[in-house]
């Protein structure tokens, strides 16, 4: 077997176990929001629960990505998923002991949070050492693939699950996952070492992430516009929940199937992506599919009553999302060396994704204290009611109009400055 093969066969079997412990973790997330929303009523409070996984993930990636650049990678993530799986073990004890209160699984979050902002950008140069360059498109399909798949699997598995089995089970099934995906890594991969393991001072790394960054305004600008587009899609998740749970025709299970619906819609676009040719600017890909997306599924959501028209919604905003993620990767992995990757990466978590906390803050905080309120009190307004509807729903009817406003206007500005880019593999 030669050596692009091998390659391939080590991609294969971290990509699918390590796909498979992610399908667990991502079950046990939904079941506890499942939990939480069943126990507080409140989209802020479940919104919490994400904003504590992503703000240690935002607030440390810098140093976490010098880490990376620092330490052997398998190790890394041995260590990392091995005090994720710990974290999940513990909410196991306490559930089963009648414990379990709502700021352990703040807490826990917040630990889980700090492990994958390590494992994160540590996986992300493996997947860039053992698999040769004219693959990355490919390799970027089927990660993007795998993910969409999760989307689809684990609310419509969570929800089941949870139903008829319960918590424990849930959390049972995350932690087989786990001790499937660790053994694969430790005993079936072999990853190369990066040039610059143990040589250098984890704040000189940090900061050399930084320059590249700025040196590169390409870049820069687009982390920057997907850091607007995730403001506005982690708002969105926040008032989600908040708006099909206690919608007359919804409920969890309309929940699970409106949530599953944007999995299949990525699925679909992975494997679309998958087989298109290599387009003439990977730029211009990432704005416009975004500008489609966001102008497009806040607005049917917001106005309309029909659970069917909710799964359309999903579909069409996210069907283009693997597209955007797949040409965005391809420009990073191609535009920055390899042993610089691990901190530049980390610097893209940090910029890119701290509006995530904020999204999700500001959307469940908008819901419950803002737009909830105003609907009942101005329910005798018709038009209003014709649009967004009347009772506990309608409020978040409300804010998933502002926010398609919000994300068309965001698209438009930030992509003007985009235009003047150009990213081709030739």
């Amino acid at each position: 077997m030669n050596k692009k093969e091998n390659s391939l066969r080590d991609f294969y079997i971290l990509w699918s176990t390590q796909s498979l412990s992610q399908l667990g973790s991502s079950i046990t997330a939904f079941a506890l929001t499942l939990w939480l929303y069943e126990k507080t009523g409140s989209a802020l409070s479940t919104a919490a629960l994400t904003i504590c996984t992503y703000a240690p993930y935002v607030l440390m990636s810098i140093f976490a990505g010098a880490l990376t650049d620092r330490f052997d990678k398998k190790k890394t993530m041995l260590v990392c998923d091995t005090i994720a799986a710990l974290c999940t073990l513990a909410v196991f004890v306490l559930y089963k002991t009648g414990s379990l209160a709502i700021w352990h699984l703040y807490a826990v979050n917040i630990f889980s949070g700090l492990m994958n902002t390590v494992q994160q950008p540590a996986s992300e140069v493996t997947m860039t050492l053992i698999v040769p360059k004219e693959r990355y498109q490919k390799i970027s399909g089927l990660q993007n693939l795998s993910r969409s798949l999760i989307s689809v699997l684990n609310p419509l598995i969570a929800s089941a699950l949870y139903a008829f089995a319960g918590l424990d089970v849930v959390i049972a099934v995350d932690l087989i996952s786990f001790v499937l995906a660790f053994v694969a890594l430790a005993g079936f991969i072999r990853i190369p070492a990066s040039q610059n393991e143990n040589k250098e001072s984890t704040l000189k790394l940090a900061k050399e992430g930084l320059i590249f960054l700025k040196k590169t305004p390409m870049i820069m600008t687009l982390i920057l516009f997907m850091s607007g587009v995730n403001l506005v899609a982690s708002a969105f998740d926040a008032t989600l929940p908040g708006y099909v749970i206690p919608n007359p025709k919804g409920g969890s299970a309309v929940f699970g199937l409106v949530t599953s619906a944007a999995g299949v819609a990525m699925v679909i676009g992975s494997i679309l992506v998958s087989f298109m040719p290599k387009p003439r600017d990977r730029v211009r890909v990432v704005y416009i599919t975004m500008l489609i997306s966001l102008g497009s599924e806040n607005f049917i959501l917001a106005l309309s009553r029909e659970p069917v028209l909710w799964v359309i919604a999903q579909v069409i905003g996210w069907i283009l999302v693997p597209v955007m993620s797949t040409n965005l990767e391809v420009i990073l992995r191609n535009s920055v060396p390899v042993e610089l990757q691990g901190r530049v990466y980390a610097c893209r978590n940090t910029f890119q994704f701290f509006t995530i906390p904020i999204g999700l803050f500001l959307g469940g905080l908008m819901v419950d204290e803002v737009c909830e309120p105003f609907m009942e009190s101005h329910s005798y307004l018709n038009f209003l009611t014709f649009m967004f509807g009347s009772g506990k729903g309608s409020g978040a009817a409300l804010m998933m109009f502002v926010l398609g406003i919000a994300g068309v206007i965001m698209c438009l500005v930030t992509g003007q400055r985009l235009k003047k880019y150009h990213y081709s593999d030739d």
